[in-house]
């Protein structure tokens, strides 16, 4: 039996003979009666287990080590006066096999920097089985909404390309030469410059014109040599596309997706977020409530200067505090608009052109792109998306603006001469999402093996 399966039917189990195979997390040893406590993985509470001198595997069972793999057998029953509501009273135990004194994962408090070391153990711990429990419900939510909910067609986008959807020139290069010297690549596996994608999204407009609701969710990697707690050269990121559609259908998708997931989260993973929220964030189940239940705000560009300047006017102080016309927001001036001044989740449009990637929409004032990010009390910046630039003219203008080469988009730039009547889509980093519903306060602990500057240890 598995251990959910025990949690989900222990009434109907009361007093029956039950056995499981599982792993130690602790063995104390008393003069009559011993105590095991027991997890395989499918639960998030564990399995106490009392066992005597009298039972079959008694003398390996009281020199089992923690993270050892143990066969019990014995009765289910039930324990209304203490914290779980039943145990089981062994009466075969069978060792399987005995981890080494040394395993590193002792019955004591670890700091997340020792265990992003041992990234291959971590998920033994019961904060970490929480933080990837809610990620894989969060992927599978994110797949239900996209398909069963809005009738959106999944696509699996390019790993190795030849462009650079954000212009930023922070790709990974590949390569089968070991020679960088090579410069024109003629004598590469694909005879020209390759990198590893960081986004999916120009592939998932070609889609889009095919299938109308399309949406990408795989990894992305990005060259970006920061050791910050939110930047990681490896994630997954969630991007959807609509065809015909503008950047008010974008700002409803957008809400939709995020609050349904919470929603299945806050269902599904109670127990998970019940536990992380004693560990990592205290209040956290009522702040991904309360952005669930929320009336999102609409804010433009401009307005937003305008109530960062007033503040200022009024006596705050801002690590950057000059405001103007083409200021890339930072963390701090989103997390002010939307916790301080508006206190809920606040859509942001239209921003300078001159801060935003080649492909957005440029509005008819020429100095704004139709672009929307979504700021989120307690992090900023969420989500981010656009419509897309659909006149071809324009879209070349932009560009060479951007000091990309049109020839190197030439596939991309020319859907918008096969028919092209507007796009939208947008993208979400989906370890942020995970940080955020989970309370963990660095990208690391979210991703299962972590890949960060001079760090590749797996």
């Amino acid at each position: 039996m598995e251990l959910k399966y025990i949690y989900d039917n222990y009434k109907k189990l009361t007093d029956q003979k039950i056995s499981i195979i599982a792993r130690i997390r602790s063995n104390r040893q008393g003069k009559t009666v011993s105590f095991m406590v027991l997890n395989d993985g499918t639960y998030m509470d564990d399995l106490q287990v009392v066992y005597k001198p009298e039972i079959l595997g008694y003398e390996d069972a009281k020199q089992a080590r923690i993270s050892s793999i143990v066969e019990i057998t014995g009765i289910l029953t039930l324990t209304p006066s203490r914290p779980q509501p039943f145990e089981i009273q062994a009466s075969e135990i069978q060792l399987l096999d005995q981890a080494i004194e040394e395993y590193p994962l002792q019955k004591k408090e670890h700091s997340s920097e020792f265990l992003r070391e041992i990234s291959h153990l971590r998920a033994r711990t019961r904060t970490f089985q929480a933080i990837f429990k809610v990620r894989s419900t969060a992927a599978y939510a994110i797949h239900k909404f996209f398909q069963e909910e809005k009738n959106f067609t999944y696509v699996t986008t390019p790993i190795i390309t030849s462009n650079d959807a954000e212009g930023a020139g922070e790709e990974f290069i590949v390569t089968t030469t070991e020679s960088k010297l090579n410069k024109d690549y003629v004598d590469d596996f694909f005879a020209k410059k390759a990198n590893l994608t960081v986004s999916g999204q120009l592939n998932g407009e070609a889609f889009a014109q095919a299938f109308k609701n399309i949406y990408t969710f795989g990894p992305t990697f990005r060259a970006e040599n920061s050791n910050t707690s939110k930047h990681a050269a490896e994630f997954w990121m969630i991007e959807p596309e609509v065809a015909f559609a503008d950047i008010n259908h974008n700002i409803n998708l957008m809400k939709d997706m995020l609050v349904y997931v919470v929603k299945y989260l806050l269902d599904h993973n109670v127990k998970e977020l019940t536990f992380l929220e004693s560990q990592l964030e205290s209040g956290l189940i009522k702040k991904i409530t309360k952005m669930v239940n929320a009336d999102f705000k609409v804010n433009t560009y401009e307005e937003v200067l305008k109530l960062l300047q007033q503040a200022i006017d009024n006596g705050h102080k801002f690590e950057e505090n000059k405001i103007f016309f083409g200021l890339d927001l930072g963390t701090e001036h989103e997390r002010y608009i939307c916790e301080i001044v508006n206190k809920c989740p606040t859509f942001v449009t239209n921003y300078p052109k001159e801060i935003k990637s080649f492909y957005m929409k440029v509005n008819n004032d020429n100095k704004t792109v139709a672009a929307v990010d979504l700021l989120v009390p307690g992090i900023g910046e969420l989500i981010g998306g656009s419509e897309r630039e659909s006149n071809y003219e324009t879209l070349i203008l932009r560009c060479k603006e951007s000091g990309i080469n049109p020839e190197d988009l030439e596939w991309y730039n020319n859907l918008r001469q096969y028919g092209f009547y507007k796009s939208a889509g947008f993208g979400l980093g989906f370890e942020r999402l995970i940080m955020y519903v989970t309370g963990a306060a660095n990208i690391r602990d979210v991703i299962p093996f972590p890949r960060t500057p001079k760090t590749l240890l797996y």
